[in-house]
């Protein structure tokens, strides 16, 4: 970068557990070989980034503070590092940040600041009719759906395309109008897969519009032996388990269905208040016993199941397969459309904090966001 150092600010995580972020002067970073730095539009939140505020000692121990949060980035690129062909100086992008990713481990991959450092194949190009908020939801959901689609270790299913190649198997998606939901339907349907996904009512029409087939009422009584129903005759995919509840009910449907017995499992197995006295070892046995527990039904269910990481994807095939050969595209021609729709909580970093709390009370088809 020619001329004067942009100069940046950042909302920081002060300390572990500290209760409040704090704004202050950041360090600048320029872009090491095969990354970008963009100037940050639109930050998105996600439930992990005041779980780690509030579990500072249970979760990314590796953490030393005070550092930069924040995984979901919309912006402007201001610096381009070596051997980086497809950006150059003012593309409009988006980014998934991984700063807490513990090979990374650095603030200056963190979103709530004004200048962040993105890995290439991470990002992509959005186009003028996608404004910065909306951009800004896709980027922590879309990884996070993509390990659990299409790596091998999760369900392994074929990659998106533009137009889709029909596979005829149908995946189920428990969770469809939740961050990762959104973006696991449109991906599957992309990949060539049916899409059977739960909701709440007030939402089927609009997860139909990102492509669910047929859409349940996860809080119905009869809703697993609705979409077991539903199975007869086709050759499942898999299934994708989305929140409280999720895991068990995709096993019990994959169980009575023909086709692939996976479950993806998206959400952790956490304690619904956490210990005053030994947390740490507490939680883990919690985390641990569920687990084991898991394993065992699926062993005697014939369904095989692994948690999902997202920051996985940026050491194997399926981020490039995503972020750099499907993405763009699908974003400029409406094949994809960013999801669920951004709800702005503020302008400036000083507003993240009470980003957090208002996605602490809970959000259904949205995504909170901070314009910068």
């Amino acid at each position: 970068m020619s001329g004067k150092e942009p100069v940046n600010k950042a909302a920081y995580q002060p300390g572990k557990k500290a209760v409040t972020l704090e704004v202050s002067s950041a360090p600048y970073t320029s872009p090491p070989a095969n990354c970008v730095v963009i100037k940050n539009h639109a930050i998105a939140i996600n439930p992990i980034d005041w779980l780690i505020q509030e579990k500072g000692d249970l979760m990314y121990t590796h953490l030393k503070y005070p550092f930069v949060l924040g995984l979901d980035v919309a912006g402007e690129v201001v610096e381009v590092g070596k051997n980086v062909k497809r950006f150059q100086v003012g593309d409009r992008v988006l980014g998934y940040c991984r700063g807490v990713d513990k090979k990374v481990n650095s603030s200056a991959e963190g979103a709530f600041q004004h200048y962040t450092v993105l890995q290439a194949d991470l990002t992509s190009h959005i186009p003028t009719s996608v404004t910065y908020e909306s951009a800004s939801v896709i980027p922590l959901g879309l990884a996070t759906a993509a390990a659990g689609l299409f790596q091998e270790d999760q369900l392994g299913l074929h990659y998106p395309t533009l137009p889709p190649k029909p596979t005829g198997r149908t995946l189920l998606i428990w969770g469809g109008s939740t961050s990762v939901g959104c973006n696991a339907i449109q991906l599957g349907v992309a990949a060539g897969y049916e899409i059977f996904t739960t909701s709440s009512p007030k939402n089927f029409d609009y997860l139909k519009k990102l492509g669910a087939s047929q859409v349940f009422d996860y809080n119905s009584n009869t809703v697993m032996q609705d979409i077991i129903s539903a199975f007869d005759g086709k050759q499942a995919a898999g299934a994708m388990a989305i929140g409280d509840g999720a895991a068990e009910a995709c096993m019990g449907i994959l169980k009575a269905t023909r086709g692939h017995k996976f479950v993806s499992l998206i959400s952790f197995p956490l304690l619904r208040e956490e210990p005053q006295h030994l947390a740490f070892l507490r939680t883990a046995y919690h985390f641990i016993s569920w687990i084991i527990s898991y394993k065992v039904k699926g062993l005697f269910n014939g369904v095989k199941s692994n948690f999902v990481n997202a920051s996985t994807v940026a050491h194997n095939p399926v981020g490039k397969a995503v972020y750099v050969d499907f993405l763009p595209k699908a974003l400029e021609t409406g094949a994809f459309v960013p999801a669920p729709e951004p709800l702005v909580a503020g302008t400036g970093l000083a507003s993240v904090q009470a980003a957090f709390d208002l996605q602490k009370q809970g959000v259904s088809a949205k995504k909170i966001v901070v314009s910068l």
